[in-house]
């Protein structure tokens, strides 16, 4: 009996308390509506506000990349042999010509030396045969004179010509031993020449630097073997990836402002060079390429990037905080300040850049202030008082102040 009366009094005191409730939000947004007016609340509702402000403003993106080397090369020998010293190591800037590395070059002299033999010997027969064609040129003569005097037969003339032809056939014979002597010989010196293995690039006007070293002074190398990897770092490129609802807003030539996680405070400027004409089915994003000025070789291939462009400006423009954008009936709109009755009156806009916590309006018409915070409790025409917390804390800036002296 006694747990009953006092249920019974439990319930009777939640339902004072929920009746006092009621009527203590009904007296706060007790409304009346004017024949010809909008809608007006009976109290004030406390709000915070910032000036409409004009002035440029920019649409950005960022995009994550990664940097690469503009170009890279592996320097390798062209012959087999031991590597008798190696001139450079990781890190070192390297200029077109220099010598990287040189390799043991005895077998490669006695080459030169045995090819310069093969040439003399060559030499000689050429001379013997010249010689010896000359001899049988004057016999040809003589034999041809005796014939027209009728001392000399037939067969001895056609005998004689043809000891002619016979030596006019080896002294060619030995011009051509010759020709081929001195080539094997410019070929021994140019294998002669490759122990010493120099880098060599296009553009004789820009270091570069040494990314990898594959060998040790005493290893024995094949042709063609890795010895040191060189990349050139000035400029380096940017390669990011953008999806096509900003692909349509890039173009060769836009500027570009990079940063990375290694230089935080340092924003490295670039320009966009390549944009791939197609996208990946994988990932439905398209390639493109920002070229970076790297004087100093600051950036190096792989650094992560942060990558931003400029995809759009305006000048002058109708600019308010982001957070003043509020919704009524699924419209779009901002509550602007009347300071002369101290009320706020609803207008629906349209919307174009964002940057950062600002917004633009495309409405010229919408000057003023506007209310920042407390919008969920305003109706078209509700009274206001404006809070200067705002104000406290954050101070003007002269663009805000110039707008609010307008």
């Amino acid at each position: 009996m006694k747990s009953f009366r006092f249920s019974r009094i439990s319930i009777f005191i939640v339902l004072v308390t929920v009746a006092g409730i009621t009527w203590s939000i009904m007296s706060w947004f007790q409304v009346s509506q004017p024949p010809d007016g909008p809608v007006q609340r009976t109290t004030a509702v406390p709000v915070e506000v910032q000036p409409v402000t004009h002035g440029p403003i920019e649409l950005r993106r960022t995009f994550s990349g990664t940097l690469e080397s503009r170009s890279e090369f592996v320097v390798a020998p062209k012959v087999t042999g031991r590597v008798k010293r190696l001139y450079v190591d990781i890190g070192d800037v390297v200029t077109p010509d220099q010598v990287i590395a040189e390799l043991d070059n005895d077998e490669y002299l006695q080459a030169v030396a045995q090819a310069a033999a093969d040439l003399s010997v060559a030499k000689a027969n050429r001379m013997a045969a010249e010689n010896a064609l000359e001899i049988a040129a004057l016999e040809l003569n003589r034999f041809k004179t005796l014939r027209a005097r009728g001392v000399a037969s037939e067969s001895q003339f056609d005998a004689a010509r043809a000891e002619h032809l016979s030596k006019k056939s080896q002294h060619e014979v030995a011009k051509a031993q010759v020709t081929r002597a001195e080539a094997m010989l410019e070929t021994a010196r140019i294998r002669l020449g490759y122990t010493v293995i120099t880098a060599q690039w296009p553009d004789k006007d820009t270091p570069r630097v040494v990314a990898e070293r594959y060998v040790n002074e005493g290893d024995t190398v094949a042709a063609n073997a890795r010895l040191v990897a060189i990349v050139g770092l000035d400029p380096i490129t940017g390669v990011i990836f953008v999806t096509e609802k900003d692909y349509g807003r890039l173009k060769p030539g836009q500027m570009a402002t990079l940063t990375t996680d290694a230089y935080p405070d340092t924003r490295f400027t670039g320009k966009i060079d390549r944009i791939a004409p197609v996208f990946s089915q994988a990932t439905r994003q398209a390639k493109i390429e920002v070229t970076v000025e790297n004087a100093g070789f600051a950036l190096k291939p792989g650094m992560f990037i942060r990558v931003t462009v400029v995809l759009d400006r305006v000048d002058d423009a109708v600019i308010v905080p982001k957070a003043a954008l509020t919704a009524r009936d699924d419209k779009t709109g901002i509550f602007l300040v009347d300071e002369a009755i101290q009320t706020a009156l609803w207008r629906e806009v349209d919307t174009g850049i964002q940057e950062n916590e600002k917004i633009q309006v495309l409405d010229h018409g919408v000057t003023g202030k506007v209310v920042t915070l407390g919008q969920q409790l305003l109706d078209n025409g509700t009274p206001i008082t404006i809070s200067d917390a705002h104000f406290k804390q954050s101070p003007m800036t002269d663009e805000t102040k110039e707008t609010a002296a307008q």
